[in-house]
């Protein structure tokens, strides 16, 4: 019996992908910034990092949290979690792993402030969490604005 063929087309609103298509790079996109005169904060949240233990070769997990200031440029989103996709077969130390993280972003991106969070999941009982940092070197932030806050109201008195 001959095997059954897939739809040359896709269905209404989807999109066929096609295998071996996408793959894991080292190569970060960038795009404009929308709006270089302001400081926005960019805040990424990578829930499924994964990288190998060089010592066991067994999978290490963490969750990232990339929290940057742009100048010129921003990250493209899609080849962000193409770049996070490549470290998934590779050996390193988390401390290497953060670190070279900054360092990539921050020789793509440019950005006026960058911060890399990672924290990792438990192995051999311990956690590792870490904080790795780049700041241009002329940039402050602006100072830091409290508004007023409300009491919390409820519907009913």
């Amino acid at each position: 019996m001959a095997a059954k063929q897939r739809p040359t087309s896709a269905p209404t609103g989807t999109r066929a992908v096609t295998p071996g298509h996408t793959r894991p790079t080292q190569q970060l996109d960038v795009f404009p910034n929308p709006n270089p005169g302001r400081d926005v904060l960019i805040h990424l949240q990578i829930e499924e990092f994964t990288c190998l233990c060089p010592l066991t070769g067994q999978p290490d997990f963490a969750r990232l949290q990339i929290d940057y200031i742009p100048d010129a440029t921003c990250v493209e989103l899609r080849s962000l979690k193409l770049y996070m996709w490549a470290y998934r077969d590779r050996g390193a130390f988390h401390e290497a792993v953060t670190n070279s993280i900054l360092d990539d972003l921050v020789a793509a991106v440019r950005p006026r402030f960058m911060r890399v969070t990672a924290r990792w999941n438990v192995r051999g009982g311990i956690f590792t969490s870490m904080v790795v940092e780049h700041r241009q070197k002329k940039w402050r932030p602006a100072a830091r604005v409290d508004l007023l806050e409300f009491e919390t109201q409820s519907a009913t008195r």
